[in-house]
C-alpha cells in the first residue's frame, strides 16, 4: 500500500481517478466545468458551516474540493506542490491587518 502521507500519493490517486474515468477525453478536465464543480463544493462547505453540520461532513466536502484542486493542476498541466510552496514563500513575507475585526493577510495597497 502506498504511503498516504504525501502530496505525491494524493496526486497519484487523483491521476488514477482521472485515468479511470478518462477525464482528459470526456470533458472532465475542461476548466470552465472544473470551476463550476469547485464553486458547487465550496457551496456545500458553506452549507456545512451555516447549518451546523458535523465536522465529518465539512471534512468530506473539503476533501472533495481538495481533490478538485489537485485535478485542476493535472488538467492545467502545472505542479501544484511547486505552486503551493512558491505562494507560501510569498505570503509569509506579508504583513497582516485587522479589517472589520478580523485579521487579513493580503497585498494591501494604501
Amino acid at each position: 500500500m502506498q504511503n498516504r502521507d504525501s502530496y505525491q500519493a494524493m496526486l497519484a490517486a487523483v491521476q488514477a481517478f482521472h485515468d479511470k474515468h478518462d477525464f482528459k477525453n470526456t470533458g472532465g478536465e475542461d476548466m470552465t466545468y472544473r470551476m463550476a464543480l469547485m464553486a458547487e463544493e465550496l457551496g456545500e462547505m458553506a452549507a456545512c458551516v451555516t447549518k451546523g453540520k458535523p465536522t465529518e461532513a465539512l471534512a468530506e466536502e473539503t476533501a472533495d474540493l481538495f481533490i478538485l484542486l489537485i485535478g485542476t493542476a493535472i488538467a492545467g498541466g502545472f505542479d501544484l506542490n511547486e505552486a503551493f510552496w512558491a505562494k507560501m514563500d510569498k505570503i509569509m513575507q506579508r504583513e497582516s491587518r485587522m479589517v472589520n475585526g478580523r485579521v487579513r493577510v493580503s497585498e494591501f495597497r494604501d
